[in-house]
């Protein structure tokens, strides 16, 4: 019988906090460390970075997470797996092999995987819309950026040559996870089984802090302990696919079956079909016991056939969106916001502010609910106003009209704020999985 593995999640999004994930390496006995970093929206954004300066595109927390987080590892022995390689794995990687010659560490071999980037085949026209998506037809001048979802097998591939550094642009966030167990383990691509398993192993642990109760406490309802400073998890993963999910015994936050349930149903359609790189997986038969303090046995799910296709983000330029906020506090609040509102309002007409959509809030009032607000009169309200146009000088007009309520609106407003930025919209597609080609550049120091 194969020794357990244990895998440690590091990160659930691309500015998650570092410390839970340097008390990993160094308490969690940890054979690897799994950052997962990328949104839909953050590969278009960092590829724009990039052509501002083509050594950038990857993670804006990369080079602090890893000066933080390589000494422990490269003691310890544990290897390192993420996507903070965004839309430059290859210049993520020169970047860390920087931070390690300067930190006195050798003697490790990286890896960067690429290949996501289908850019090179929008203008032909390759791709299948999406259910519910629609074709690229009408976008294809604003599109900056293309990158399918690559499976686990490039990261096999890296840690079988040695890599102790696994750098990457757009994966399936649990094939991160999975492609350990693949590894260690032997499993074969075609046991869609073990690899259903293993992609429910990992959309359990990648959204890191929010299986040790983050995002789970509701005060009066469901306490957290220790939630000031939550833990992240780890899994103790056995040959067989079955594993445990628990975190470091002095962090915060708690594993039970209420915050693993919560997190197996998160971003989840149809439990009996999750589609990824590699397999179809099952939710509907997995099993969760407590079998001590913070320890879930995860058992059951499985998988089926993969369908052999790749899904694709898009991202091309949408709009932009202008935003001002306003305070006003004190007795007749809501009525001195309600009346900026107005005159934000009239000011637009008369400015013939030209905008697809305007969206007023009165924060604390209406801004979630609409008006389902009965009770008594606040203190405090914000005005929020927020428009989208179709150019950046229209977007910085809102903002800066509600800055004019200072002087030129009702009494006591303040703490006025404004921005404009441009957005950057996804829209996925489907492509043939024999259309991709990932690569593998190593470095060794």
């Amino acid at each position: 019988m194969q020794k357990k593995i244990r895998i440690g999640s590091g990160a659930g999004y691309s500015g998650d906090r570092i410390e839970p994930a340097v008390e990993l390496a160094e308490k969690g006995d940890l054979d690897y460390l799994v950052f997962e970093c990328l949104a839909e929206r953050t590969i278009a954004i960092a590829l724009q970075n990039k052509r501002m300066d083509p050594e950038k595109g990857y993670d804006p927390l990369l080079e602090q997470r890893m000066a933080a987080c390589l000494p422990v590892c490269h003691e310890k022995g544990i290897t390192i797996i993420t996507n903070m390689g965004a839309a430059n794995p290859v210049s993520a990687v020169e970047k860390t092999a920087a931070i390690a010659r300067k930190l006195g560490l050798k003697g490790m071999k990286l890896a960067a995987v690429t290949g996501d980037d289908v850019m090179g085949l929008i203008s032909r026209g390759e791709f299948e819309p999406m259910e519910g998506e629609g074709s690229l037809e009408g976008i294809m001048d604003r599109i900056v950026s293309a990158n399918a979802y690559l499976g686990a097998g490039p990261v096999v591939g890296a840690l079988e040559q040695g890599a102790r550094v696994i750098i990457t642009g757009r994966v399936a966030d649990p094939a991160l996870f999975m492609a350990p167990a693949i590894h260690e383990f032997g499993w074969s691509f075609n046991d869609y089984r073990l690899l259903g398993k293993g992609t429910i192993l990992g959309h359990l642990l990648e959204c890191a802090g929010q299986i040790t109760g983050g995002y789970f406490a509701d005060p009066g309802f469901t306490e957290v302990p220790g939630i000031t400073r939550l833990g992240f998890p780890l899994a103790e993963v056995s040959p067989d696919g079955t594993y445990v999910i628990t975190k470091v015994a002095d962090a915060g936050g708690m594993v039970t079956p209420a915050t693993c349930k919560q997190q197996l149903l998160y971003e989840v359609g149809d439990p009996n079909t999750y589609i990824s790189p590699d397999v179809i997986a099952d939710f509907s038969g997995v099993n969760l016991e407590q079998t001590g303090t913070d320890r879930v046995v995860v058992t059951g799910g499985t998988g089926r056939e993969k369908t052999g296709m790749l899904k694709v983000s898009v991202g091309y330029r949408d709009s932009y969106i202008g935003e001002g906020q306003i305070s006003y506090g004190g007795p007749g609040a809501l009525q001195r916001a309600r009346l900026a509102q107005e005159i934000v309002q009239q000011r637009f007409r008369d400015m013939e502010l030209q905008s697809s959509e305007v969206k007023y809030d009165l924060i604390g009032i209406n801004s979630l609910y609409g008006d389902l607000n009965k009770g008594n009169e606040p203190y405090e309200v914000r005005l929020r106003v927020a428009a989208r146009t179709n150019t950046m000088k229209e977007a910085m007009r809102v903002g800066n009209e509600v800055e004019t309520l200072y002087t030129n609106g009702p009494a006591g407003g303040g703490g006025a704020t404004k921005s404009a930025r441009e957005i950057i919209a996804i829209k996925s597609v489907l492509i043939n999985e024999d259309q991709v080609n990932p690569m593998i550049l190593y470095m060794d120091i």
